[in-house]
């Protein structure tokens, strides 16, 4: 099972995630606050220290919050998945944490077993970007289509390795998030056809079709940056206007 990380400080509601998920099989760790997870997740990277396969974030956490820490793990090269808890459900919070580095979000409050299906879903999403179809196709997740596709791919110049998530290009090697690999690879899978924005939202983002938000838009850009050659004149990635986006390898 799945090693987890619950950053939270009210002792609580961290205890009781802890017992919650122990009882699922998960072995979880508690951080009471960011200096606390950053801590423990930098110590991580070092040989014979902690690693984890997921992080539950409180935003509204003393000291850092939950968006700092997640774009200082992000920053660190850590690309560990982070499902982000928050009482700030607005749409402009929610991206701000996607875009700050989260891959999924809950509002509080929330029921117990809706975070842990979350949690599993996430994890799903993770093998389903990697490639490993045993764990990917499971039913009811909308978030993890049931064909597990690709291991690898090449766009242009640029090879895509989805099972470590990392695409090489001749100017270096980049790291993507679970949220970058996700979308790239959902295009990679439809390449010649127009992916619509709501679909995107849908698969990758696991929120509805019709929510305003442009952090498509931007993440577009950033795997502009990867695997074109010049990114303000795209050969591979375009958009077309009013309709969505194309991937052309």
């Amino acid at each position: 099972m799945a090693r987890i990380l619950i950053v939270e400080d009210e002792a609580s509601l961290a205890k009781g995630i802890q017992f919650n998920f122990e009882i699922e099989g998960y072995e979880v760790a508690v951080a009471t606050d960011g200096a606390d997870a950053l801590k423990r997740l930098t110590t991580g990277r070092e040989p014979g220290g902690e690693a984890f396969d997921l992080i539950i974030l409180d935003v509204m956490l003393p000291g850092i919050d939950g968006y700092a820490v997640a774009e200082r793990v992000r920053e660190a090269g850590d690309f560990t998945p982070i499902l982000m808890l928050t009482a700030k459900s607005r749409p402009e919070d929610v991206v701000r944490g996607l875009e700050g580095g989260a891959d999924d979000y809950l509002a509080k409050p929330f029921d117990l077993p809706v975070l842990l299906a979350r949690v599993k879903g996430l994890l799903r999403r993770r093998d389903w970007a990697r490639g490993s179809a045993a764990d990917a196709g499971e039913a009811g997740d909308a978030a993890s289509p049931p064909d597990a596709g690709p291991q690898t791919a090449r766009v242009g110049e640029a090879e895509v390795d989805f099972r470590s998530f990392e695409v090489r290009n001749p100017s270096g090697t980049f790291r993507l998030t679970l949220l970058e690999a996700m979308l790239l690879k959902l295009l990679v899978q439809n390449a010649g056809r127009v992916v619509s924005k709501g679909e995107i939202l849908e698969k990758v983002w696991n929120v509805t079709p019709d929510t305003e938000t442009r952090a498509v838009d931007n993440f577009i850009v950033r795997l502009r940056k990867y695997i074109e050659t010049d990114p303000r004149v795209p050969k591979h990635l375009h958009t077309v206007r009013g309709a969505g986006y194309r991937l052309t390898p």
